[in-house]
């Protein structure tokens, strides 16, 4: 499997790399933004491990860019002060970020667990066409297909495993905790923030009004569920 790795300090960047590759990862680097998404036209890869704060193109700014055509999972990398931009960055498509500075066996896990995640949602039309259906929301699993009233909605997928947990599960109220717990295969600790970004952004392709929403309501003081509808 091929990993981008991008920051523009290049000890970070062979740091990360050596790690990868004990893993017999194959990775190819980058040092800004801009390079990166050079690098995605031209090469397939698998999943990216990207710096925020970078010269020429943040990782924020690319992150959108790239959002607006893949859904590859994206690991961000930030520094303690960085909290907003973290924030930001689960807004606009990130599905995970390490802290820096970080244990690289902690980096090698996260990036195991999301390579495996994507892996097993991009195979299982191997198990048959499922369908969830839920109001005016289909899931094709087979297809990893969402359309809400008709129309196709992008979600990157992390935001899809999230929406089959709630679609598999119309009813059922599930805790951050629980929800963290299980999309990203790890104890969950100070996970509100993330899970409540990646909430917010699925309310935003699945409600009319995401302020107010139809489908997946907070429980206060517990957590969320999905209303059933016909």
């Amino acid at each position: 499997m091929k990993i981008l790795v991008c920051d523009d300090d290049r000890e970070i960047v062979e740091a990360i790399t050596i790690y990868l590759e004990k893993e017999g990862y194959s990775v190819i680097a980058a040092y800004n933004g801009k390079e990166a998404l050079d690098t995605l036209r031209r090469e397939q890869m698998q999943l990216i491990i990207l710096d925020i704060m970078m010269p020429e193109m943040d990782g924020i700014q690319a992150l959108l860019k790239l959002r607006e055509y893949s859904s590859i999972p994206v690991i961000l990398l930030s520094a303690k002060s960085e909290d907003a931009d973290k924030i930001l960055g689960l807004n606009v498509g990130a599905d995970d970020y390490i802290t820096k500075p970080f244990n690289p066996l902690e980096l090698v896990a996260r990036v195991k667990s999301q390579l495996r995640r994507y892996t097993q949602l991009g195979g299982m039309a191997e198990s048959g066409g499922n369908l969830l259906i839920n109001g005016g929301i289909t899931m094709d699993i087979e297809q990893q297909l969402v359309t809400v009233e008709g129309e196709v909605k992008k979600f990157t997928p992390t935001e899809f495993r999230i929406l089959k947990l709630f679609m598999e599960n119309v009813g059922m109220v599930f805790s951050s905790a629980q929800i963290y717990e299980r999309i990203w295969d790890e104890d969950a600790y100070a996970t509100d923030n993330i899970v409540s970004v990646h909430i917010r952004r699925i309310r935003e392709k699945i409600e009319i009004d995401p302020k107010n929403p139809d489908y997946i309501k907070v429980i206060w003081g517990v957590g969320y569920r999905m209303v059933g509808k016909k």
